[in-house]
């Protein structure tokens, strides 16, 4: 079993390989957290303070409370806030009611939830002038995409899965990144880390309710077709660096 520190500068080093490769942050950044209260986000949250004072990062943590799970959503956000003030952080934390965006908007539950969450996102780092947006979608997170834009149909763009960066949003000549270092590792390098290091985090058990299709890929058809191809979500890794050199 590896150490602590041994397991911590692995993920460490994986991470900031392929932000270095990405050029995802430059030294120096302001950037803004999304913090769910998860282990990624946690585990992404850890990283980024670990890495500030080397790479003189100004960091603020922002969580999104989409009022979707009552008490539970507003323990979390509790959590978070007392979290970001344990790692001597500004915490802000904002809130959407998601159910009541998406029958206005006569959409569904999750794309309402991701409507809110990046448009209360991109506010928050105006306000607080932060260039970078990091969120804490990881490498099983890309091959669950992959699959469910496939499974909806899709143009070949959406085999290029969740992309590392892309532009937020803009005011005047103020521009916000959106980046997701955490894609270059996996869920269980992430919960690996957690454990290691003994970190606290929350549970969404609507996470585990297979009646959204993204859990349902995570929780039953993933696994099933592991089973015929242990290296799929490699496979898919690298489909979808070969589409993008096309795309």
């Amino acid at each position: 079993m590896l150490s602590r520190k041994a397991v911590t500068l692995k993920l460490w080093n994986k991470v900031m390989a392929s932000a270095r490769r990405r050029q995802l942050f430059p030294d120096g950044a302001a950037v803004l957290l999304a913090v769910s209260g998860g282990p990624d986000s946690v585990v992404m949250l850890d990283f980024f303070a670990g890495q500030a004072r080397a790479r003189r990062l100004r960091l603020c943590v922002c969580h999104i409370n989409h009022k979707l799970r009552g008490a539970a959503a507003d323990a979390d956000a509790a959590f978070v806030k007392k979290l970001g003030a344990e790692y001597g952080l500004e915490t802000v934390i904002l809130s959407a009611d998601v159910k009541k965006l998406a029958a206005r908007a006569g959409m569904g539950i999750e794309q309402a939830a991701r409507t809110a969450r990046y448009r209360l996102l991109s506010a928050a780092a105006l306000k607080k002038k932060c260039g970078f947006v990091a969120t804490a979608h990881h490498s099983d997170d890309h091959a669950e995409t992959m699959l469910l834009n496939l499974l909806r149909g899709t143009e070949p763009k959406g085999l290029l899965g969740i992309p590392a960066e892309r532009e937020l949003c803009r005011r005047g000549k103020f521009k916000v990144k959106l980046i997701r270092p955490m894609l270059a590792v996996s869920r269980k390098e992430i919960e690996a880390y957690l454990k290691a290091n003994a970190l606290p985090s929350r549970k969404d058990h609507t996470n585990d309710d297979e009646h959204y299709r993204r859990n349902w890929i995570r929780k039953t058809l993933l696994p099933l077709l592991e089973t015929k191809q242990p290296r799929l979500r490699e496979h898919l890794a690298d489909l979808s660096a070969k589409l993008s050199k096309l795309l």
